[in-house]
C-alpha cells in the first residue's frame, strides 16, 4: 500500500540559528547555505533510513510552502490578503503592485538540490496557482489587466510542475490548503469553482500520463497548531475537489470528526484511474500515533474505499509556514515513523 509524506517538516535547532543569526547579520550566506545543506541531507537520510517509500526535502530551504516562488522577486508589497487563523493569529500574503508577474524561483531546483540525497522516489510540493491569484490586488492594477496576469500565472505554475518533473520527481503534489477557506470566504461556492478551473488550466498543459503523477492536497491549513478552515464541512468541497484533473488527492483525514461520513463521499467521487492518499496521522495533535492505531484508521477507510486506490499520508505538513517550534522535530519524525509501520500493518492484514 502506497504511503507518502505531505511536505514541511520542522528544521534543526542548528538551521533556526542560524537562519536567525544570518537575519542579524551575525553569520554569512555561505555558512546559511552550509546549514541548509546539511539539513536537507539529514532530512532525507532520516526518512529513508525509517523505511518511507517516497520522500520529499521536508521544505527544509523554502521560506514557506505558499511563497517560495516569490523570492527575489520585487514588485510585490507586504499588504495582501490576510488568512485568519481560529486561534486569532493571521498569515498575510504580499500584494503584486506591478505586471508582468514572474516566479523567482521554480521548484525544479529544489528537487535537483534533493535528488543528490534520494535513493529511492521523490515527491515534489508545488504551491497551487489559485493560492498565488491571491497576489492580484482585487482594485486592479493600472497597465497590467487580471487577464494578462491570469495568463503569466497559468504559465508560471505549469512550469513550476513541469520544472520539477524533468528534475527528476517521480511525483508533483499541488498545495491547495486554500480549496476549503475559499468556502469561508464565498459560502457559494463560486470562489472554489474559479479555483478548480484556474488549476485545471495549467493541468492541460500535461498529458494524461503526466497527470497521472500529479496530484492534490487539502486540509483545513496548519499553522500554530491551529487551522483556519476546519469548520468548512467537506460534503460541500469534496464535489468540486474531484473535478480536479489529477490522478492522485491527499486528504487530511486523521483529524476529521467523522471520517466514516467524509470516506463514504470520497467513494461516491472518486473515479477508477484516481488513487486516494487519507490521513492517517494528525500533524496538530502533539500525542504520537501507535503503528496499531494507524493500522486501524486504514483498515476503517479500506472497509469503504478500494483498496487498490487507497494509500496513506500526513494530514498536512507539520511546519508550512516555516513554524520550527510548535512541533518538535523528533515528534514529527517519529508520526512519520508510525505511518509507515502501521500502514505497513495494514497491508499485510489486508493482503496487499
Amino acid at each position: 500500500m502506497q504511503t507518502e509524506p505531505i511536505g514541511s517538516i520542522p528544521r534543526p535547532a542548528s538551521l533556526i540559528e542560524a537562519m536567525q543569526s544570518f537575519q542579524s547579520g551575525s553569520v554569512s550566506r555561505e555558512a546559511l547555505d552550509a546549514e541548509y545543506a546539511s539539513a536537507l541531507e539529514d532530512t532525507i537520510c532520516r526518512l529513508q533510513a525509517i523505511g518511507s517509500p517516497v520522500i520529499t526535502d521536508g521544505e527544509q530551504t523554502k521560506p514557506s510552502f505558499a511563497t517560495y516562488p516569490l523570492s527575489g522577486v520585487a514588485n510585490l508589497a507586504p499588504d495582501g490578503v490576510v488568512i485568519p487563523f481560529a486561534d486569532g493569529h493571521t498569515r498575510q500574503l504580499p500584494r503584486l503592485t506591478a505586471g508582468p508577474f514572474r516566479y523567482g524561483i521554480h521548484a525544479g531546483s529544489y528537487t535537483s538540490a534533493a535528488r543528490r540525497y534520494a535513493k529511492v522516489p521523490f515527491k515534489q510540493a508545488v504551491i497551487s496557482a489559485s493560492a498565488m491569484s491571491l497576489l492580484y490586488p482585487a482594485d486592479g492594477i493600472p497597465g497590467y489587466a487580471r487577464e494578462a496576469f491570469l495568463a503569466d500565472l497559468i504559465s508560471e505554475a505549469a512550469a513550476d510542475i513541469r520544472g520539477a518533473l524533468n528534475a527528476g520527481a517521480d511525483t508533483v503534489q499541488i498545495d491547495f490548503t486554500e480549496g476549503r477557506l475559499s468556502l469561508k470566504l464565498d459560502p457559494s461556492g463560486g470562489l472554489l469553482r474559479n479555483f478548480v478551473a484556474l488549476n485545471n488550466q495549467v493541468l492541460e498543459r500535461f498529458t494524461t500520463g503526466e497527470r497521472q503523477r500529479i496530484g492534490v492536497h487539502v486540509c483545513p491549513g496548519g499553522d500554530h497548531d491551529s487551522t483556519h478552515s476546519a469548520d468548512v464541512d467537506y460534503a460541500g468541497f469534496l464535489p468540486d475537489l474531484f473535478q480536479m484533473n489529477v490522478g492522485r488527492f491527499y486528504l487530511q483525514m486523521a483529524s476529521e470528526p467523522d471520517r466514516k461520513r467524509v470516506l463514504e463521499i470520497v467513494k461516491g467521487l472518486m473515479r477508477p484511474n484516481q488513487t486516494v492518499f487519507i490521513g492517517v496521522i494528525d500533524v496538530i495533535n502533539p500525542a504520537i500515533e501507535t503503528a496499531e492505531q494507524v493500522r486501524d484508521r486504514v483498515l476503517e477507510a479500506a472497509a469503504i474505499l478500494p483498496v487498490a486506490q487507497l494509500g496513506t499520508c500526513d494530514d498536512c505538513g507539520f511546519s508550512p509556514f516555516a513554524d520550527d517550534t510548535s512541533t518538535a522535530r523528533e515528534t514529527a519524525f517519529a508520526k512519520i515513523r508510525a505511518r509507515v509501520a502501521g500502514t505497513a500493518l495494514a497491508a499485510k492484514e489486508l493482503g496487499v
